[in-house]
């Protein structure tokens, strides 16, 4: 008998398993996408006017967990740094910050105690603690960490603009799940893109540039074209670098 665990043909490229992803990996904040509707067409913004849960909260469309999500449980703000030697991984600082709101009957209440996962490439398109066909990096755990939201539903994180690989454009990954201890077993995926002028800005600098420019553009992207736009993380210029605020409402949290 064959073991499940054993490779099957050979091992799939970042562009194979992307391509794959695209196919069946996909979904919806709230459930199933209607037939004949976009991602676009289900993001939601519920206002308030007055009370703890006053202001504005979107629910954003989830997208593909990608093959490099390990959970690490690294409790930690600044991800930079890979705690199996210390290592900072450069590149141009960038300041997450994550506003997650629970949206129902269209009021926005932000959610403490949730646990917001972060997880990226460095400025050469490489993810740690995986094996790949282009890379080997079992053991390092850099640009991976997770923090809590606070009262104020708040969850913040330095590290750095990441890289590009083939096929992808500039992105984050995030997940947002209950803690451990909670019981609940919610949990939401999706990622973070960002504005293609300021990443043909940040990749003309080192240690960008020496990789040369991206090959794939949000608007190439199968996965940005599937509600991307409203997964853009704005950006404001700070010190070095760049820091961006990203406003989520959840459902069924």
């Amino acid at each position: 008998m064959e073991n499940d665990d054993d490779d099957i043909g050979y091992t799939l490229n970042r562009r194979e398993a992307i391509s794959v992803l695209g196919a069946t990996g996909f979904m919806l904040l709230g459930g199933c996408r209607p037939q004949g509707r976009t991602a676009a067409d289900t993001v939601r913004v519920a206002t308030l006017t007055g009370g703890a849960g006053s202001g504005s909260c979107v629910a954003r469309p989830a997208s593909i967990e990608g093959p490099y999500f390990v959970d690490e449980k690294l409790n930690r703000s600044d991800i930079r740094s890979d705690p199996s030697n210390g290592e900072i991984k450069p590149g141009l600082p960038l300041e997450v910050t994550f506003n997650v709101s629970r949206l129902a009957e269209n009021a926005c209440t932000p959610v403490a105690g949730l646990m917001v996962d972060l997880w990226q490439c460095d400025h050469l398109g490489v993810y740690s603690n995986v094996s790949d066909p282009d890379f080997e990096t079992k053991g390092r755990r850099f640009l991976r960490g997770y923090q809590i939201t606070d009262p104020g539903g708040v969850a913040r994180f330095t590290t750095i603009y990441p890289g590009w690989y083939s096929g992808r454009p500039a992105h984050l990954h995030f997940k947002i799940r209950s803690a451990p201890a909670s019981g609940t077993g919610f949990d939401f995926t999706s990622q973070l893109y960002f504005d293609d002028a300021v990443t043909t800005e940040v990749y003309a600098q080192s240690p960008y540039a020496a990789k040369g420019p991206p090959d794939t553009r949000n608007g190439e992207d199968q996965f940005y074209r599937r509600g991307g736009g409203q997964l853009l993380l704005p950006l404001v210029k700070s010190g070095e670098g760049y820091k961006g605020a990203f406003d989520i409402a959840l459902q069924g949290v």
